[in-house]
């Protein structure tokens, strides 16, 4: 398959890698894309909603994204490989083990961040380390590549009335031992409590908020731990009246306290609980392989278009790098496709803007505060077009420039046949009409666009439609190219993401085409 740079948004390098991290080969849109969900705030809803441990239906968001993070993982069974953390909760809804409006709820928060390229499996992890962050726990290291199931797991999840070795059972198929099933329910209840309205024969007492909670305090904390060993506990699965439903209590005194009074330790219990989070967020079925640990990539291009222009194909392309202060200069460098019109250094370009954004809360805690966005705008000759570019990045320090090129591979435009024009494609009251240049000459040509749609709250999950493209009698052709347009129905409100096929006498070609934000597009 075929992927033209126009389309290919929000792609990213490394040139400066942690060890251990995911290595980035670009163009890869699902690195791309978690990386603006984990990392750049107000991007995502996983970035900022549960920042400050912000309440909500008198709990938290945080408990709420937490508990859905091992509903959904606990259908996982480790003897036959299948299950795990995939999404199959959204088909699970109506069970009692997950009745509650924190489920749905949740799906809601979420159903804007999925694309064709991240599934809500990935949204679901991202949310539970983004819950344990946002209510002061530890940085958990997030892994991709989560593939969502199309139907119900099995119905697996632990329920409270369920004696001990059910429980132990449970969670040995979940992939965990019997003192890793204390410890992952203390770091799981630490947040949260339970609704009496949807749990009338746990929370039997009157309960004015409607919710009882595990712990005194809001954050993520050992403080459940605390007060179940000193006797303070209001935790209702440890101290309510129905004896039937003390879970807790059953599961923390399994080995006469021993795991509890570890986890008394508040850097125990951080220590345990990121490492049990992080293992349950990568409980996936044994067919399902995550990538290494996705860190904030130090380069990474992004807003990146090639569409035709005035004469010339018009370039736009950003490069964002971790700020360090310093005052750098960045030049943009390409080459042509056919024939010759560079130097032999190739063309170049300033930047004509420089943009700062500040990072998120997770990027902060990895020690990184602020992204710097330089920006290029270049004209492309139209007969020799452009066959790769790079950056040089000069830290005016007296340091050797450092060139920014995918590793050694530089950053390829594979073709210029069919390309994505944002300048032509235009937002209406009746819909999104995009636009698509196909490169003459040609005899007979075909476009489309696959589509992700989100999903709606009766049904939270992502969904997708196949729209044909016509010709484009309000653009007529230019530059060497015909336009052709969608119709003017084409989905623009509930879209996430668009990849354009076309089919061009005979050769397919394809454009990646994620909504990018600040671009109407």
């Amino acid at each position: 398959m075929r992927y033209s740079l126009a389309g290919l948004v929000h792609l990213a390098c490394t040139c400066h890698l942690v060890i251990g991290a995911a290595v980035f080969n670009w163009p890869d849109p699902l690195i791309d894309n978690i990386d603006d969900q984990l990392y750049r705030p107000f991007f995502s809803p996983v970035s900022t909603f549960a920042l400050g441990c912000g309440q909500r239906d008198n709990t938290s968001i945080a408990a709420e994204w937490l508990r859905i993070a091992y509903h959904d993982m606990a259908t996982h069974d480790i003897d036959s490989g299948t299950g795990g953390l995939d999404a199959s909760i959204a088909y699970e809804l109506d069970r009692p083990q997950n009745i509650g409006v924190g489920m749905r709820g949740t799906l809601e928060d979420f159903l804007v961040s999925p694309i064709e390229h991240v599934g809500m499996a990935d949204v679901l992890a991202m949310g539970a380390i983004s819950a344990v962050i946002g209510c002061g726990g530890p940085a958990i290291p997030f892994r991709a590549g989560r593939i969502d199931a199309t139907e119900a797991g099995p119905e697996t999840v632990p329920e409270p009335q369920q004696d001990l070795a059910s429980h132990i059972e449970s969670f040995r198929r979940q992939g965990f031992s019997a003192t890793e099933m204390i410890s992952l329910v203390a770091c799981g209840h630490s947040l949260g409590g339970v609704r009496k309205a949807d749990f009338p024969l746990i929370v039997t007492e009157d309960e004015p908020t409607d919710v009882k909670t595990f712990a005194s305090t809001v954050g993520f904390d050992n403080t459940v731990v605390k007060e179940y060993l000193d006797g303070s506990t209001q935790n209702v699965l440890v101290m309510g009246s129905n004896v039937t439903t003390r879970s807790d209590l059953r599961i923390f005194s399994s080995d006469n306290n021993a795991t509890m009074q570890n986890l008394a330790s508040p850097d125990s219990f951080n220590q345990i609980c990121g490492d049990l989070i992080e293992r349950m967020i990568n409980t996936v079925p044994s067919t399902v392989t995550l990538t290494e640990p996705i860190e904030p990539l130090d380069f990474k291009v992004t807003d990146t278009f090639l569409f035709p222009q005035g004469g010339s194909l018009a370039f736009l392309a950003t490069l964002r790098i971790i700020d360090s202060a310093l005052n750098r200069t960045v030049t943009l460098f390409w080459k042509e496709r056919t024939g010759k019109f560079c130097p032999d250094a190739g063309c170049s370009s300033g930047s004509f803007q420089v943009d700062s954004e500040a990072a998120s809360l997770l990027a902060t805690l990895k020690g990184v505060n602020t992204f710097k966005f330089y920006r290029f705008n270049a004209a492309i000759d139209l007969a020799t077009s452009i066959s790769h570019f790079w950056f040089e990045v000069n830290n005016n320090d007296g340091s050797t420039p450092l060139i920014v090129d995918n590793q050694g591979k530089n950053f390829v435009i594979d073709q210029d046949v069919l390309l994505f024009d944002p300048r032509r494609t235009s937002a209406t009251i009746g819909g999104l009409i995009m636009v698509a240049a196909v490169k003459n000459p040609f005899s007979t040509a075909a476009v489309s666009a696959f589509t992700t749609i989100k999903g709606t709250t009766a049904v939270p999950v992502i969904g997708s439609v196949t729209t044909n493209f016509e010709l484009d009698s309000s653009h007529p052709p230019a530059d060497g190219y015909t336009f052709y347009t969608s119709p003017t129905s084409f989905l623009h409100l509930n879209r996430l993401s668009d990849t354009l096929h076309a089919t061009v006498d005979g050769e397919a070609y394809s454009v990646w085409v994620p909504t990018v934000v600040g671009t109407g597009v």
